[in-house]
């Protein structure tokens, strides 16, 4: 690949040169001449890079690294290319996918947390300072294409709305010239909140018609390197490509998920065993590794009531099916760059997870995640869950699976997603393919294993190293923060070569720990944010430190804090060290505090207790509109009617797991409550909408004394009652984690079942909607732990 060496590239953007001296009058005088112009390309022999992450996998899930879930394209990047043993996460995804992103650590970058729980703290703001440039746009300013497909969850939520700014997303803020993808934690995989670039678009298909958003972006991402390739050939690209896969909801064909029958049918203990055995056999963890025992929080699988079986083990086959999937697709991709002939010329990350596996499923799992969340888990009861099994991995449910299957795809190691102190949380299976740099004789016959420590923020520098490029001193005028990473290129090869990631420290929610030479010092200080387990309300000087030998444990099995006090304490005091370098102080373990916007410091996009909207504005996320739950409210608007009636959704929040409409069906008001996509209140005007201008108006009177109460319904048009009815039960938290409020039509799936999204569009005409809401907020008697709980089960 063609390239240019003889400029400088530590300063971007790369100063223009323009020739200042003209020797001639006429330009058609024979001595007139210029230099060529030269399109900006980066140093000869840069790769095109390709970034896979994957969500919420587990080392112990891929069959590449002797898990239980066939993964064909994993393997088939492993046999010519470089399994990394030992890299690392930081326990969740934003912090994670900013550290990669910038090459430095997540507190550096602002994200010491979810973007949900900035504070305006330094560490927790959300907000990459712009002294940490992120990979894509020094790329891009090097002369490489970028484009990024899939997550995001890295925007200030202040910053999610329509008017932006659009400074912190993909395009054009984080450096990518192309973005097609989700900007929150999760979407539903069916009838995703997608937006290309800054707009906000809708799906070409439905489910029935074969949709799911992990062909959809695989398509994309195609066509784009399609595109590059087929105008501009001789420049390289830099693809980010995050899918949703397999974050909650696990949304996957029905045929993937039956691959899976019987296949895990005597539970998640036997589970960790038979991968475990794997493992060994394949030479993934060394020989003498034990397997990390189950924290006594986290059921055994003998201690599951019987009657829950059978849904727990479709649980786990979905999500296998799901995983096997999003691999699939992925296999798509490398076909194409192989079709292109450019697969052995492309520097391939597959980084199989951003955390360890989510345990925000609850003990037992859930058919909705909502319902959870929601703090209902009186509904679903094992005679519930039985009669939804056929559902899980469709597009009527919004599923996820038990804690206790998350620990064993974390197999052999303790814990899972959240505990950033334990290898069971940060640990994810990763390999490296580049043919061009990768020789054969570098590995064994089935791929070459690297045991070298490694970590997250190690990628930005390997991509750089490997492209020729420097690290910039300035970018935009800017001084910026040298990369924290080590490039990896030096492992490549000899397999024995000295590792260079030395230290390591760790934080996410008060778990802490500190990786220094093979010895690894950790401490949690809270489990997971699951109804069922009681969290520990030590303070930080109370928690109780481990310490672990890696020459001896790879597990992180056996704690020899107590035989080893000095080498304890040395890591400790090294702890101390390394957080203050990198802006981890004040650790941050406030609960509600962190969600309450005032308290923690960072901007409220909506404020009041009134909000008017307007007919254009939808996709409106559930942060950027009035809160009127566990409350009184009322919705009013001012629509025009023609001589034939109206139909269609005028004002809609949230959808078929959960929300409220205000809408007309054949000429009549109409308003419905969705509870959890489990109970349907619907109330209809007692006569047909008169032509011409008029106002319509649907009030909700809370019943009080608690959360998530009912409360009575009126319908009024002018003024004038026309209906009235009752709601026996509300949402207490969140209508939903992707589907939004959306004004003269709804996207994605809807509220009520009177219509579907394509026949929401209302046929009159809206001036304006205005959400009212009422003074008797009962939001002072949340739990504040339950809120906490919330937070984390959204990311």
């Amino acid at each position: 690949m063609s390239g240019q060496t003889d400029i400088q590239r530590s300063i971007l953007p790369i100063p223009d040169r323009r020739s200042t001296i003209v020797t001639t009058f006429d330009a058609k005088d024979p001595d007139t001449a210029f230099p060529p112009i030269t399109p900006l390309r980066p140093p000869a022999g840069a790769p095109n890079v390709l970034v896979i992450l994957l969500d919420d996998v587990g080392f112990g899930a891929s069959s590449a690294f002797g898990g239980p879930i066939a993964m064909p394209n994993a393997e088939r990047l492993a046999k010519t290319g470089l399994r990394y043993t030992r890299f690392h996460t930081t326990a969740m995804c934003s912090p994670t996918r900013a550290a990669l992103l910038s090459g430095r650590n997540h507190q550096t970058v602002g994200m010491g947390g979810i973007t949900e729980m900035a504070t305006s703290s330094p560490a927790a703001t959300s907000i990459r300072p712009n002294t940490c440039a992120p990979l894509a746009e020094i790329l891009k300013l090097n002369g490489y294409s970028t484009a990024q497909f899939g997550k995001c969850h890295e925007v200030p939520v202040w910053e999610t709305g329509p008017t932006g700014p659009f400074d912190h997303w993909p395009a054009p803020g984080g450096g990518f010239e192309y973005f097609y993808g989700f900007l929150g934690a999760e979407t539903n995989q069916y009838y995703p909140a997608i937006y290309e670039n800054t707009v906000p678009i809708e799906p070409e298909r439905t489910p029935e018609e074969g949709y799911h958003f992990m062909e959809d972006m695989t398509d994309k991402a195609i066509g784009w390197i399609q595109t590059e390739k087929a105008m501009t050939p001789d420049k390289p690209f830099f693809v980010y490509f995050a899918p949703g896969a397999t974050h909650a909801p696990h949304h996957v064909p029905k045929e993937w998920a039956d691959k899976y029958k019987g296949a895990f049918d005597d539970g998640w203990d036997a589970l960790r065993e038979r991968t475990f055995a794997k493992q060994k056999d394949m030479g993934i963890v060394p020989e003498g590794t034990d397997l990390a025992a189950r924290d006594a929080v986290m059921p055994a699988w003998d201690d599951m009531p019987e009657e829950l079986l059978p849904v727990l083990r479709r649980q786990m086959e979905v999500y296998a099916g799901y995983l096997e999937y999003a691999d699939h697709y992925v296999g798509q991709v490398l076909d194409t760059l192989e079709q292109l002939d450019i697969l052995d010329d492309t520097l391939i990350y597959y980084i199989i997870g951003d955390n360890g596996a989510s345990p925000e499923g609850t003990l037992q799992g859930t058919f909705s995640e909502l319902i959870s969340i929601n703090y209902r888990g009186d509904i679903e009861t094992p005679e519930f869950l039985a009669s939804k099994i056929d559902d899980l991995g469709g597009p009527d449910a919004y599923n996820h699976y038990a804690l206790g299957w998350a620990h064993a795809m974390c197999t052999p190691l303790q814990w899972t997603k959240q505990i950033a102190s334990h290898w069971g949380g940060t640990r994810n299976a990763t390999i490296m393919h580049w043919p061009t740099r990768i020789a054969p004789e570098t590995s064994t016959p089935g791929g070459g294993i690297r045991e070298q420590f490694t970590h997250v923020i190690d990628v930005a520098a390997t991509v750089l190293d490997a492209a020729g490029i420097p690290e910039p001193s300035t970018v935009n005028g800017i001084t910026q923060e040298p990369l924290h990473g080590i490039s990896m290129l030096y492992t490549i090869d000899d397999a024995d070569a000295a590792e260079q990631h030395h230290t390591q420290y760790f934080e996410l929610l008060g778990n802490r720990g500190i990786y220094h030479k093979g010895w690894s010092a950790v401490t949690i200080h809270r489990y997971p944010g699951l109804p069922g387990i009681t969290q520990m309300t030590q303070g930080f000087d109370e928690d109780r430190w481990e310490l672990y030998d890696g020459s001896t444990d790879w597990s992180q099995a056996h704690d020899v804090a107590a035989d080893h006090p000095d080498k304890l304490a040395e890591l400790q005091r090294l702890f101390l060290l390394q957080a203050d370098r990198y802006g981890v102080f004040p650790l941050d373990d406030r609960k509600a505090e962190r969600l309450n916007a005032t308290i923690a410091g960072r901007p409220e996009l909506i404020r009041g207790t009134s909000q008017t909207l307007f007919p254009s504005m939808r996709r409106l996320a559930e942060n950027t509109v009035l809160n009127i739950k566990n409350r009184s409210y009322s919705v009013t608007s001012e629509i025009a009617i023609p001589e034939e009636g109206v139909a269609g959704t005028i004002v809609a929040q949230g959808g078929r797991f959960g929300g409220w409409a205000l809408y007309a069906v054949d000429n009549v008001l109409s308003y419905c409550y969705n509870t959890l996509g489990v109970d349907w209140y619907t109330t209809r005007a007692t006569s047909p909408l008169p032509a011409g201008t008029h106002q319509v108006r649907a009030e909700f009177a809370y019943d009080g004394g608690g959360l998530g109460k009912g409360g009575g319904v009126t319908l009024f048009v002018d003024g004038t009652p026309v209906g009235s009815g009752r709601v026996e039960q509300t949402h207490p938290f969140i209508f939903s984690g992707d589907e939004t409020t959306d004004v003269g039509a709804e996207t994605a799936t809807t509220v009520s079942g009177d219509y579907d999204a394509r026949d929401s569009r209302f046929t009159g005409r809206i001036a304006w909607v205005r959400l009212d809401a009422g003074d008797d907020s009962h939001d002072h008697l949340i739990d504040p732990e339950y809120v906490y709980h919330v937070a984390l089960r959204r990311q």
